[in-house]
């Protein structure tokens, strides 16, 4: 592909890498009680101040990942959240499932670190 379309292939990126977040942000708030027992059961101490921080981290990293603002710093964000919580939530070697979880989100963590690397691309906000 030549320049011009890889921009398109940058952007596409971006949407992919930053729905999973957005959607499971909204996921969380419209179930606030639920997603609290869930990290109280994960073992996390304040489930309220992890609750608060999830939102923060996956709806707003996400936008602003979707968007291109401040890429690097967001890639660099979420590529930490996407081990943190593959850490806190999904390293459970005899669950098969949540390995697998595991290592998707160590993954993801590859792929924003390659953004935190090469930037967002032309369809950014940061190339204004």
């Amino acid at each position: 592909m030549k320049g011009g379309s890889m921009d398109w292939v940058g952007l596409l990126g971006r949407v992919l890498m930053s729905w999973i977040f957005i959607q499971a942000g909204f996921l969380k708030a419209m179930a606030p009680a639920a997603t609290m027992a869930y990290f109280a059961k994960d073992g996390l101490p304040v489930p309220g101040a992890a609750y608060a921080v999830a939102l923060i981290v996956e709806i707003g990293g996400g936008i602003l990942f979707l968007v291109g603002w401040r890429v690097r710093m967001t890639a660099l964000v979420l590529a930490v959240w996407c081990i943190a919580t593959a850490l806190v939530a999904h390293l459970h070697p005899e669950n098969r499932e949540q390995m697998i979880n595991f290592m998707k989100n160590v993954c993801m963590a590859g792929g924003f670190l390659q953004v935190v690397a090469f930037g967002a691309g032309r369809f950014s906000l940061d190339r204004r």
